[in-house]
């Protein structure tokens, strides 16, 4: 069944034999390369950070640093919960506890700033019913060491004293209790994925041995980017919560783009190809959609690099690593092992196993998906209408929602920082982490403090200040200073605690942030606290969000172009792939911000999002829209050059990968969902929200609403200007073949491999084109097809 007319040397190309020239030394150097990733990667969690959702530029960040050098205790992140049981913590015997433990703290290497409910009496430091106090402390250094002196010191401290029994919370203590947590659940999710995925691989080729090379690519993927991630904790902080987009994308993506070569490798040994001109056709098509479409997710992960939270740029390098290094395993070293494997990649067919004693359905393959494209392309205006509408109510809750901070309640009820926390939010009249500091520097003398600390203790929704001059409340003095007073003030700066009266983030201590900061003292302040945190956090992501969504829509508008030659199917997809994302967004407002399903999800709702968590999901979500859009698209424009019916390209395009995409976004819902399985509700709300969004988009948009819209704009989806066509024929790049024969150019590449962007689908029947398809030659009818659908 190979093309008499043309010698299949003569479509080989340079690339295909680069990488098939020596296969053996190709999947040995891969060999190395993996087991020196296992090396190179190892102990890579424990070097992450858990924070990174602040602006190290902005005010609070600034405060934050300023206050823990010059006043330790005003910034505490380690809390000694003590709990007096059915004594008060008043009672001699469990004060005494309490200074010995405060002074036993206050001993310890690279802890300062301690301070206790004994020492100062400060109400915020003791329960309302009495019965527990509080010691807090800073642990000085970065996450890493502060980590370390946790580890260090926390077994001395936790558990019975005497008296009272302890608990250790407070922001260090959160955070290595989510690394750990972290750390466990990905493991967990990656023992519940791979076998479920390779169930689902063995279902959609049949053989055992075709399954595995997709899952090969994926653990390469995963194993690569960890080292990466080691190398840059050498260099730049790094959140430990990409590990789990390492995990997801590795898998995902890996298996998507090995499944279309695999594929399509199996369709020219089933159309009677020699196994190299097979890799060579297989190159020239699938694997010039998977290049196009590993840059179009690689440029929607590169957006998060405009933001200065090191979460969000964590992503963007687990995300952009994980992504070339599953396109470059695809095409260099899964065409060797197939180059190796030749007709044995279809061995160990499990499926005809099955199929034994059982009556063919008969039927072509993609049938149904044809169906479904007519079906729809007859009524366009109804199932664009009716689809637009049903995901736009999808998204709807999305309107109300609010943004937050991360805190404890993204552990499990369970966890003890998390417990220690409830405990002093719904016990203590304000504790530390609640408050809103004021570093004021320059003329802090005891009127200009006093002054101002009246003035803000009147604004609304303010409890009590604390300062230098004393403690105030309602505009006037209650307290004069004494010496825990005496203690805010030094050097020339003055530390100001503002108590609110409702929760540390809520709109009413968002407000009252924006109203300190508008005040205009005879000295110099800067306002940090969670609440102060998370406005310059808003602020930091509002200003920097139009650049990270132009550089998407730039770059898709741009690549989408390249890839069809079309002015109208760029905005199309840029508009389509931005709707397919409304229901993951109403569902994250409906489910974790408002609490629905919290009982069988097995979470504790904040009432607010994580404010960079959006921004998250949407790169990420939108580039993997991309990856299915792009292999949907290229089948529909090889199809409409050799054709010209765009109807029929239409529906070409849907029947020879309507089933293969939707296999692949099931597969990568199956690691999403893994990762969705997380304590940690974060990466809970990031692992189902991405499902969703992956199945909408693969179920919905691309079987339902691509068809309609691009029905209804007919012929004109692939009108371009003059000067635009003129370019794409110079530039643009399709899966389709390569330059004419005798060219040797394949993937886009040139003789000697590197990309010159001029290879484009020729218009006529040709071998391994369109009319080929996914599932076989058309002239051949059932037996092909039949053959390739079984895998024989």
């Amino acid at each position: 069944m190979t093309d008499v007319n043309r010698p299949p040397e003569d479509r080989i190309g340079g690339w295909t034999r680069l990488v098939t020239a020596r296969p053996r030394l190709s999947l040995l150097i891969a060999l190395i390369f993996t087991a020196l990733a296992v090396v190179a990667g190892s102990g890579v969690a424990d070097r992450m950070g858990s924070g990174g959702w602040e602006d190290p530029a902005s005010e609070s960040a600034y405060a934050t640093k300023a206050l823990e050098k010059r006043f330790p205790a005003s910034q505490p992140n380690l809390i000694l919960l003590v709990d007096s049981g059915r004594k008060t913590v008043d009672d001699p015997a469990v004060a005494a506890e309490g200074r010995a433990l405060a002074k036993k703290l206050s001993g310890e290497k690279s802890v300062t700033g301690v301070t206790s409910y004994w020492a100062t009496g400060a109400p915020s430091l003791r329960a309302r019913d009495q019965g527990e106090a509080i010691i807090a402390a800073r642990i000085v250094g970065d996450e890493s060491a502060a980590n370390k002196t946790l580890e260090r010191i926390a077994p001395h401290y936790r558990g019975a004293h005497g008296p009272v029994e302890v608990s250790l919370g407070g922001m260090v203590a959160v955070r290595h209790e989510l690394q750990t947590t972290i750390q466990e659940d990905l493991l967990r999710a990656e023992m519940i994925a791979l076998p479920i995925t390779l169930v689902l691989l063995v279902m959609v080729f049949g053989s055992a041995v075709a399954a595995l090379l997709p899952l090969g690519v994926g653990i390469v993927a995963i194993l690569g980017t960890d080292a990466v991630l080691r190398g840059l904790t050498e260099f730049t902080d790094v959140s430990v919560f990409a590990q789990n987009l390492t995990t997801a994308l590795g898998l995902g993506l890996a298996i998507d783009y090995a499944l279309f070569i695999v594929r399509r490798f199996r369709e020219e040994l089933a159309q009677g190809a020699e196994k190299l001109p097979a890799v060579a056709a297989t190159l020239r098509t699938a694997g010039r959609t998977v290049l196009f479409s590993a840059l179009t997710v690689a440029a929607s992960l590169a957006a998060m690099l405009v933001f200065p939270q090191y979460f969000l740029r964590s992503f963007a390098y687990a995300g952009i690593a994980v992504v070339l290094i599953a396109a470059i395993a695809a095409l260099v070293v899964l065409p060797a092992a197939l180059i190796l494997l030749g007709d044995r990649v279809n061995a160990l067919d499990l499926i005809r196993l099955l199929r034994r004693g059982r009556p063919s359905r008969g039927g072509e393959p993609g049938a149904g998906w044809a169906r479904l494209a007519r079906l729809v392309m007859r009524r366009a205006p109804l199932f664009a209408l009716a689809t637009v509408a049903g995901l736009v109510a999808l998204g709807l809750p999305f309107l109300r929602v609010e943004f937050g901070t991360a805190d404890d309640r993204q552990l499990p009820s369970s966890a003890e920082s998390h417990v220690v926390q409830q405990h002093i939010r719904e016990g203590f009249p304000g504790g530390p982490g609640g408050a809103v500091e004021v570093l004021a520097e320059g003329g802090t003398g005891p009127k200009a403090l006093a002054d101002y600390s009246a003035k803000v203790s009147a604004l609304p929704d303010v409890l009590r200040v604390d300062s230098p001059a004393g403690r105030f409340a309602d505009g006037r003095r209650v307290a004069e200073p004494g010496p825990a007073e005496a203690a805010r003030q030094a050097g020339g700066s003055a530390d100001i605690t503002v108590l609110p009266k409702g929760e540390a983030v809520d709109s009413a201590s968002q407000d009252l942030v924006q109203r300190i900061r508008a005040q205009e003292p005879s000295f110099t302040t800067s306002v940090t606290g969670t609440a102060a945190v998370l406005v310059d956090t808003k602020d930091s992501i509002a200003d920097r969000l139009p650049w990270a969504g132009g550089i998407i829509v730039a770059v898709t508008l741009l690549l989408v172009f390249l890839l069809t030659g079309s002015v109208l199917i760029p905005i199309q997809s840029v508009l389509l792939n931005a709707l397919s994302l409304t229901a993951m967004f109403g569902a994250v407002v409906w489910v974790f911000q408002e609490g629905h399903l919290s009982g069988p999800l097995s979470f504790t709702t904040s009432g607010s999002i994580e404010t960079t968590l959006p921004v998250l999901m949407f790169c990420v979500a939108f580039g993997l829209s991309m990856d299915y859009g792009v292999f949907l698209l290229s089948r529909i424009k090889e199809e409409y050059d050799r054709t010209g019916d765009h109807q029929a390209a239409v529906e070409f395009g849907l029947r020879r990968t309507g089933g293969l995409i939707t296999a692949a976004a099931l597969i990568l819902a199956v690691v999403m969902v893994g990762i969705g399985t997380s304590r940690v509700t974060n990466t809970k709300m990031l692992g189902l929200g991405i499902a969703l969004a992956v199945l909408m988009d693969a179920m919905v948009v691309r079987g339902l609403l691509v068809p309609a819209v691009m029905k209804l704009t007919g012929r004109a989806t692939w009108w371009a200007p003059g000067p635009l066509r003129r370019l794409h024929a110079r530039f643009g790049l399709s899966e389709g073949e390569s330059a004419p024969s005798g060219s040797g150019k394949d993937i886009a590449t040139g003789a000697d491999g590197v990309a010159d962007g001029r290879c484009r689908s020729k218009g006529g029947p040709r071998a391994g084109d369109g009319s080929h398809g996914e599932d076989g030659l058309h002239g051949e009818g059932e037996k092909v097809r039949e053959r390739v659908s079984t895998g024989r």
